[in-house]
């Protein structure tokens, strides 16, 4: 499964930050971002199931992260 998050983050230590905090929480995900993209895209990605998308937000809005899930 992969969702898509727009976000505000636009820094490249930001991102690497919050990468970090995923990858630790969320060791089975692959994450990335496009931050050229106007929406400063988060990926997430888990090829053995679904995602726990909520508890993604919820630990990035601990980290002054806003993001939202972008729809199609």
């Amino acid at each position: 499964m992969v969702e898509v998050f727009k976000t505000n983050i636009s820094s490249q230590s930001k991102a690497e930050e919050v990468l970090r905090i995923l990858n630790s929480k969320f060791p089975g995900y692959k994450v990335d971002f496009d931050l050229e993209d106007c929406d400063n895209i988060l990926r997430v990605e888990n090829e053995n199931g679904t995602l726990k998308i909520d508890d993604i937000i919820c630990c990035l809005l601990g980290k002054q992260v806003v993001v939202e899930v972008l729809l199609d």
